[in-house]
Order: structure tokens, then sequence, then C-alpha cells
């Protein structure tokens, strides 16, 4: 089983971490991949973007057509290639909905890690029986990291 080299890189307005973003990250990669037994190129690489509210709102708007920021967007490049993708996580409202929804920074992160690198294999959630396939995953592979369902109050 392979697991892809992650470059965590920080934008200009990510709010300082309170937490090991790089570590947290490379332990739900690592969980997700070996959960999905994903077969990846032996050099796959993994760009993962650490920003504020302002970043994340203006490339949400650009790519998505929504002007307001959102907690982790994912562009998918190569999954079978070297360059699997890119995820970006706003840290401002990854702390806001954890605080909210009374979660730890560090699980809601974790778990928004997993969301956002299984949109780079093609899950997504845009209809109910994708998002039972894709929220069924995220928690199979939160439970083996000791997470709890991040969904068990919204359903």
């Amino acid at each position: 089983m392979s697991i892809p080299r992650i470059d965590v890189n920080f934008s200009d307005d990510a709010p300082k971490a309170e937490m090991d973003v790089e570590v947290i990250a490379q332990t739900a990669i690592e969980a997700a991949c070996n959960s999905l037994e994903i077969d990846l190129h032996q050099d796959a690489e993994l760009s993962i973007l650490i920003c504020g509210d302002a970043t994340i709102r203006q490339l949400n708007d650009q790519w998505r057509e929504k002007d307001k920021p959102t907690n982790v967007l994912s562009f998918p490049n190569e999954p079978d290639g070297v360059l699997l993708g890119d995820i970006i996580v706003s840290l401002e409202t990854t702390a806001r909905e954890a605080a909210l929804e009374n979660k730890s920074l560090k699980d809601h992160f974790s778990h928004l890690m997993i969301h956002g690198f299984l949109h780079i294999f093609g899950y997504d959630h845009e209809n109910d029986t994708e998002a039972e396939e894709m929220e069924s995953l995220e928690t199979e592979i939160l439970k083996g990291l000791g997470i709890a369902d991040p969904y068990l109050e919204t359903q």
C-alpha cells in the first residue's frame, strides 16, 4: 500500500494553527488510502493548502460560482498518476464549524481531509445515493482513527 507524498502549504491569510496540521493531514490521508486500498503511483503527490476564509471564498467563487467561504475544496488532477490533485481547507471555517458542532478542531480537520481526499478519487454527494456512499466511507475511515461519526447528529 502506497501513500502519496503530501505537500502542505499555508496561504497568507491562514490563521495560526493550534495543532500540527501536517501530521493530522498525513494520518487522515494514510487512513483513507489504507481503507480504500488505493493503488497509487509510487511517486504520487498530493498538495494541501491551509488558508483563511478570504482565500477559499475567492476559489469557491471562481471555480464553483458560490461567493461564500466553505470548509474544503478539492481539485482532482490525475488520480492514477503522479499529481493526484489539491485539497484546500479554510481553517477559519473549520474552526467555526467545529465549535458550533461541539467537535474538536483536530477531529473536524481530519474529517475534512478525508472528505477532500475522497473527492480527488471521484466520490461525491450530489444525490442521496452518492452522499450515502461517501458518508459511509468517511465514517468507516474516521472510526479507524477513533473519531466519532460526524453525521450522527445530522441524520
